[in-house]
């Protein structure tokens, strides 16, 4: 139960997605309950990202199967699924009705940047621990760059970017 309370309130509170939700998972899962290390949990994001399915569903599966197996990996994917599942509900009932209120537009035009920062703050967090500094900061800027500007597939840069340190990894071991 402690699986689905946490992650039920990191889905309650949350908007803007799974990478919204990183702030609150960081909060909880490490800080909080210790149940992940920020290594953990940066590694953790890294394999969720690569895996199909949802962002946020991937890291509750893996944090609930950690701490219980395929119960906890059960529990926490309800937690994380129930509160969007129940909002959205909700939403659609009465959204019909208020669509085109200006106060309802306006909230939403509010809410946006606020997204946007919640989904910076857990990156600048990241590249800290990933030991970004300023002569590598160039590899996720190109990363970046190619997946936004050039439309280059995230699988062609995580493959590309795993090779490369592979290869940076046999140079540092020769020397």
């Amino acid at each position: 139960m402690e699986l689905f309370i946490t992650f039920f309130r990191i889905g309650l509170f949350t908007i803007g997605g799974g990478y919204a939700m990183i702030p609150l998972i960081e909060e909880q899962v490490v800080r909080r309950k210790q149940w992940l290390s920020s290594a953990e949990l940066m590694d953790l994001i890294a394999v969720a990202q690569s895996c199909p399915g949802i962002f946020a569903v991937n890291i509750s599966i893996f944090v609930g199967y950690k701490r219980r197996g395929l119960w906890g990996a059960f529990m926490g994917t309800l937690g994380t699924v129930m509160p969007s599942f129940l909002i959205i509900l909700a939403i659609a009932l009465i959204f019909q009705q208020y669509r085109q209120n200006p106060y309802v537009e306006r909230i939403f035009r509010g809410i946006r940047p606020a997204v946007v920062a919640l989904i910076a703050a857990p990156v600048f967090r990241m590249a800290q621990s990933a030991k970004i500094n300023r002569y590598n900061v160039w590899i996720p800027a190109v990363a970046a760059l190619a997946i936004w500007l050039l439309g280059v597939s995230p699988i062609y840069v995580i493959l590309i970017a795993g090779m490369g340190g592979y290869v940076y990894g046999q140079y540092i071991k020769n020397e």
